[in-house]
Protein backbone atom coordinates (compact mmCIF):
# COMPACT_ATOMS: atom_id res chain seq x y z
CA UNK A 1 0.00 0.00 0.00
CA UNK A 2 1.04 3.38 -0.82
CA UNK A 3 0.39 6.28 1.43
CA UNK A 4 0.24 9.77 0.04
CA UNK A 5 0.35 13.29 2.25
CA UNK A 6 -0.40 16.29 0.53
CA UNK A 7 0.25 19.61 2.20
CA UNK A 8 -1.09 17.97 5.53
CA UNK A 9 -0.96 19.96 8.73
CA UNK A 10 -2.24 19.30 12.11
CA UNK A 11 -2.36 21.91 14.99
CA UNK A 12 -3.52 22.04 18.52
CA UNK A 13 -5.05 25.38 19.61
CA UNK A 14 -2.83 27.88 17.43
CA UNK A 15 -0.10 25.87 17.36
CA UNK A 16 1.17 24.03 14.41
CA UNK A 17 2.41 20.36 15.22
CA UNK A 18 3.82 19.99 11.56
CA UNK A 19 2.73 22.12 8.56
CA UNK A 20 2.77 21.51 4.77
CA UNK A 21 3.77 18.25 4.75
CA UNK A 22 3.80 16.47 1.46
CA UNK A 23 5.53 12.83 1.33
CA UNK A 24 4.68 9.73 0.07
CA UNK A 25 5.52 6.58 1.67
CA UNK A 26 6.43 3.65 -1.03
CA UNK A 27 4.90 -0.10 -0.60
CA UNK A 28 7.51 -2.10 1.04
CA UNK A 29 10.05 0.74 2.21
CA UNK A 30 10.84 1.51 5.40
CA UNK A 31 10.79 4.55 7.19
CA UNK A 32 11.73 6.76 10.44
CA UNK A 33 10.08 9.90 11.35
CA UNK A 34 12.24 11.58 13.96
CA UNK A 35 12.85 14.86 16.51
CA UNK A 36 13.82 15.62 20.10
CA UNK A 37 11.03 14.71 22.90
CA UNK A 38 7.46 16.62 21.81
CA UNK A 39 8.42 17.45 18.45
CA UNK A 40 4.87 15.59 17.07
CA UNK A 41 6.24 12.46 15.86
CA UNK A 42 3.59 10.54 17.55
CA UNK A 43 1.03 12.59 16.31
CA UNK A 44 2.22 12.35 12.60
CA UNK A 45 2.28 8.61 13.20
CA UNK A 46 -1.63 8.95 14.99
CA UNK A 47 -2.28 10.89 12.11
CA UNK A 48 -1.47 8.60 9.18
CA UNK A 49 -3.14 5.63 11.28
CA UNK A 50 -6.40 7.54 11.21
CA UNK A 51 -6.49 7.77 14.54
CA UNK A 52 -6.16 11.57 14.17
CA UNK A 53 -7.93 13.83 12.09
CA UNK A 54 -5.78 16.66 10.49
CA UNK A 55 -6.76 20.02 9.77
CA UNK A 56 -5.72 21.07 6.53
CA UNK A 57 -4.55 18.58 3.28
CA UNK A 58 -5.12 15.41 2.23
CA UNK A 59 -3.90 11.99 3.47
CA UNK A 60 -4.82 9.38 0.45
CA UNK A 61 -4.22 5.40 0.71
CA UNK A 62 -3.43 3.20 -3.01
CA UNK A 63 -3.92 -0.69 -2.46
CA UNK A 64 -2.24 -2.50 -4.82
CA UNK A 65 -5.50 -2.85 -7.38
CA UNK A 66 -7.46 0.68 -6.56
CA UNK A 67 -7.07 3.87 -4.57
CA UNK A 68 -8.95 4.40 -1.77
CA UNK A 69 -10.75 7.64 -0.40
CA UNK A 70 -8.34 10.01 1.41
CA UNK A 71 -8.68 11.72 4.83
CA UNK A 72 -9.25 15.59 3.76
CA UNK A 73 -9.50 17.86 6.82
CA UNK A 74 -10.36 15.13 9.11
CA UNK A 75 -13.18 12.60 7.25
CA UNK A 76 -12.70 9.40 8.35
CA UNK A 77 -10.71 6.29 7.37
CA UNK A 78 -12.66 3.68 5.54
CA UNK A 79 -12.78 0.14 7.13
CA UNK A 80 -11.10 -1.53 4.45
CA UNK A 81 -8.33 0.97 5.09
CA UNK A 82 -8.00 0.58 8.58
CA UNK A 83 -7.75 -3.13 8.19
CA UNK A 84 -4.73 -2.59 6.16
CA UNK A 85 -3.14 -0.87 9.15
CA UNK A 86 -1.25 -2.27 12.32
CA UNK A 87 -0.24 -0.51 14.88
CA UNK A 88 2.07 -0.37 17.73
CA UNK A 89 2.22 2.23 20.71
CA UNK A 90 2.95 2.04 24.40
CA UNK A 91 0.44 4.34 25.38
CA UNK A 92 -2.40 1.82 23.49
CA UNK A 93 -4.37 -0.04 26.39
CA UNK A 94 -4.67 -3.89 26.49
CA UNK A 95 -7.50 -5.41 28.05
CA UNK A 96 -5.54 -6.28 31.28
CA UNK A 97 -8.97 -8.77 32.49
CA UNK A 98 -8.12 -11.59 29.95
CA UNK A 99 -5.09 -13.57 30.33
CA UNK A 100 -2.65 -13.58 27.12
CA UNK A 101 -4.11 -16.35 25.77
CA UNK A 102 -7.64 -14.60 25.28
CA UNK A 103 -6.75 -11.83 24.49
CA UNK A 104 -4.89 -12.97 21.10
CA UNK A 105 -7.54 -14.88 20.40
CA UNK A 106 -9.96 -11.73 21.06
CA UNK A 107 -7.50 -10.00 18.92
CA UNK A 108 -7.49 -12.28 15.98
CA UNK A 109 -11.13 -12.22 15.26
CA UNK A 110 -10.73 -8.14 14.15
CA UNK A 111 -7.28 -8.78 12.69
CA UNK A 112 -6.17 -11.89 11.13
CA UNK A 113 -2.34 -12.76 12.27
CA UNK A 114 0.12 -14.41 9.10
CA UNK A 115 -1.73 -17.60 8.31
CA UNK A 116 -0.66 -20.26 9.74
CA UNK A 117 0.54 -18.86 12.71
CA UNK A 118 -1.18 -20.67 16.02
CA UNK A 119 -1.55 -18.63 19.26
CA UNK A 120 0.73 -20.78 20.67
CA UNK A 121 3.44 -19.94 17.89
CA UNK A 122 2.59 -15.87 18.67
CA UNK A 123 3.01 -16.34 22.27
CA UNK A 124 6.66 -18.10 21.68
CA UNK A 125 7.68 -15.49 19.16
CA UNK A 126 7.42 -12.83 22.02
CA UNK A 127 8.89 -14.87 24.74
CA UNK A 128 5.56 -15.17 26.91
CA UNK A 129 4.41 -18.69 26.22
CA UNK A 130 4.79 -19.20 30.10
CA UNK A 131 2.25 -16.55 30.54
CA UNK A 132 -0.41 -17.66 28.25
CA UNK A 133 -2.83 -18.06 31.15
CA UNK A 134 -1.90 -15.33 33.62
CA UNK A 135 -4.31 -12.18 33.34
CA UNK A 136 -2.43 -8.98 31.66
CA UNK A 137 -2.96 -6.79 34.49
CA UNK A 138 -0.49 -9.09 36.09
CA UNK A 139 2.31 -8.42 33.81
CA UNK A 140 4.75 -5.80 34.20
CA UNK A 141 5.22 -2.75 31.76
CA UNK A 142 7.81 -4.67 29.81
CA UNK A 143 5.78 -7.97 28.93
CA UNK A 144 2.80 -5.82 28.39
CA UNK A 145 5.07 -3.91 25.65
CA UNK A 146 5.79 -7.76 23.80
CA UNK A 147 1.99 -8.37 23.83
CA UNK A 148 1.55 -4.51 22.08
CA UNK A 149 4.45 -5.83 19.15
CA UNK A 150 2.73 -9.58 19.09
CA UNK A 151 -0.56 -7.44 17.92
CA UNK A 152 1.11 -5.31 15.77
CA UNK A 153 3.97 -7.17 13.85
CA UNK A 154 2.54 -10.64 13.88
CA UNK A 155 -0.58 -9.34 11.91
CA UNK A 156 -1.14 -9.27 8.47
CA UNK A 157 -1.61 -6.30 7.14
CA UNK A 158 1.07 -4.30 4.22
CA UNK A 159 1.25 -1.25 6.39
CA UNK A 160 2.94 -1.76 10.24
CA UNK A 161 3.21 1.45 11.81
CA UNK A 162 5.54 1.78 15.19
CA UNK A 163 5.73 4.27 17.84
CA UNK A 164 8.58 4.04 20.18
CA UNK A 165 8.49 0.33 20.00
CA UNK A 166 10.95 -0.48 22.23
CA UNK A 167 9.77 1.57 25.20
CA UNK A 168 9.86 -0.48 28.44
CA UNK A 169 11.66 -3.72 26.80
CA UNK A 170 15.40 -4.55 28.48
CA UNK A 171 18.39 -6.14 25.75
CA UNK A 172 16.86 -9.22 25.34
CA UNK A 173 13.11 -7.38 24.57
CA UNK A 174 14.96 -5.51 21.96
CA UNK A 175 16.95 -8.05 20.49
CA UNK A 176 13.27 -10.11 20.45
CA UNK A 177 12.04 -7.16 18.48
CA UNK A 178 14.94 -6.39 15.66
CA UNK A 179 14.02 -10.55 15.22
CA UNK A 180 10.27 -10.07 14.46
CA UNK A 181 11.72 -7.17 12.11
CA UNK A 182 13.77 -9.40 10.32
CA UNK A 183 11.28 -12.57 10.32
CA UNK A 184 7.72 -10.43 9.36
CA UNK A 185 8.35 -6.96 8.17
CA UNK A 186 9.47 -8.01 4.96
CA UNK A 187 7.61 -6.54 1.86
CA UNK A 188 5.36 -4.03 4.29
CA UNK A 189 5.39 -0.22 4.26
CA UNK A 190 6.86 0.04 8.14
CA UNK A 191 6.83 3.56 9.67
CA UNK A 192 8.94 3.80 12.88
CA UNK A 193 8.02 7.56 15.02
CA UNK A 194 11.43 7.44 17.48
CA UNK A 195 14.74 9.40 18.21
CA UNK A 196 16.37 6.42 19.78
CA UNK A 197 18.23 4.92 16.84
CA UNK A 198 18.13 1.36 17.89
CA UNK A 199 14.76 1.20 17.19
CA UNK A 200 15.19 2.64 13.66
CA UNK A 201 18.42 1.94 12.33
CA UNK A 202 16.53 -0.80 9.70
CA UNK A 203 14.68 1.69 8.06
CA UNK A 204 16.08 3.39 4.70
CA UNK A 205 14.74 6.90 4.66
CA UNK A 206 14.25 9.62 7.88
CA UNK A 207 11.87 12.12 7.76
CA UNK A 208 12.67 14.96 10.20
CA UNK A 209 9.26 16.77 11.59
CA UNK A 210 11.29 19.72 12.48
CA UNK A 211 11.51 20.51 9.01
CA UNK A 212 7.65 20.61 8.78
CA UNK A 213 7.34 22.98 11.17
CA UNK A 214 7.44 26.50 9.51
CA UNK A 215 4.35 27.94 9.54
Amino acid sequence: MKITLTNAGKRFNRDWIFRHLSYQFISGKRYAITGPNGSGKSTLLQAIAGAMAINEGAISYELTDKKSPSIVNGQPLTDSIYNQIAFCAPYLELIEEMTLQEFLEFHRVFKPFFTGMTITQIMEAVHLSQSAHKQIREFSSGMKQRVKLAQSILLDTPILLLDEPCTNLDLDGIEMYHQLIRDYATNRTVIVSSNDVQEYNFCEQKIDITDFKKI
